[in-house]
């Protein structure tokens, strides 16, 4: 099963597939636990979600029959090494009413592709820019 990319059969990969899952840092399940953190070996860094974590859960949604639910999985894993503050701009443009108009969209998609190589996201944001036009979502309603 080594280098296979893991499928529905595999979740929940921390049971079935603890092989596959590593932190930030390379350990695995097997090495964090309370013990671990006691001695100080494992810190809160350990225990944060990765990109390939989320591939791996994208891959085992497309498997299961899901590819919204995966294609969401791997937007998330572009955003992973974003720094929240930007995050936290895009949740803002994307609620109706707070993007003045499309291009703020888009330039928001282009900065997130520039720095961050987050093509998935920047084309939802593109997408949204064109959705948002026709539905006539960019007038300021709060």
């Amino acid at each position: 099963m080594s280098g296979e990319e893991p499928g529905a059969r595999d979740y929940p990969l921390a049971e079935k597939r603890p092989d596959l899952v590593r932190g930030p840092r390379g350990k695995g399940l097997d090495a964090l636990g309370v013990d671990a953190v006691a001695a100080g070996e494992a810190t809160m860094e350990d225990f944060r979600i990765t990109a390939e974590a989320l591939r791996q859960q994208a891959a085992v949604a497309r498997s299961a029959g899901r590819p919204t639910l995966a294609r969401n999985f791997e937007r998330a894993a572009e955003l992973v090494d974003v720094p929240q503050t930007l995050i936290m701009q895009v949740y803002e443009l994307l609620r109706p009413g707070r993007a003045r108009s499309a291009r703020d969209l888009i330039d928001m998609a282009a900065r997130l592709r520039a720095e961050h190589g987050a093509e998935q996201v920047a084309a939802f944001l593109e997408e949204a820019a064109e959705i948002y036009t026709k539905r006539g979502l960019f007038t300021y309603r709060y």
